[in-house]
């Protein structure tokens, strides 16, 4: 019994797929996750935050359209991210590592990813 218990929970955690949480502390988060296939591409991301107006974080991102969940920089004010392009594809996917961009910069701009906007500033 305790076997094929321990394997339910293995086969509903495996099926859950890879998820990532942000740091509790930080609101507004200095940073995100977004998905990045092997090419360096972006992805869906589908995550889950609590029913508030001033809590800005996530509390669980996951990469259902397959994609590695990667933790990127929430752009400063006054810094937008690269544009999208072939070039910065490639700089995304070589700049990876353990799961993180965070820090790593593009032609001398941070890689980096808007901020999350909450429904009341749109």
């Amino acid at each position: 019994m305790r076997v094929t218990n321990a394997l339910f929970g293995l086969a509903v955690s495996l099926a859950a797929g890879a998820a990532a949480a942000q740091p509790a502390a930080e609101n507004p988060p200095s940073t995100a996750v977004i998905c990045v296939d092997v090419s360096g591409r972006t992805l869906p991301v589908t995550c889950h935050a609590q029913a508030s107006r001033t809590d800005q974080r996530y509390d669980i991102c996951q990469c259902f359209a397959g994609g590695q969940p990667v933790t990127v920089s929430v752009c400063p004010a006054g810094v937008s991210p690269p544009g999208e392009s072939a070039a910065y594809e490639r700089a995304r996917r070589d700049a990876i590592r353990g799961g993180s961009i965070v820090g790593a910069t593009f032609q001398g701009r941070p890689m980096c990813v808007a901020p999350r906007q909450s429904r009341a500033s749109r």
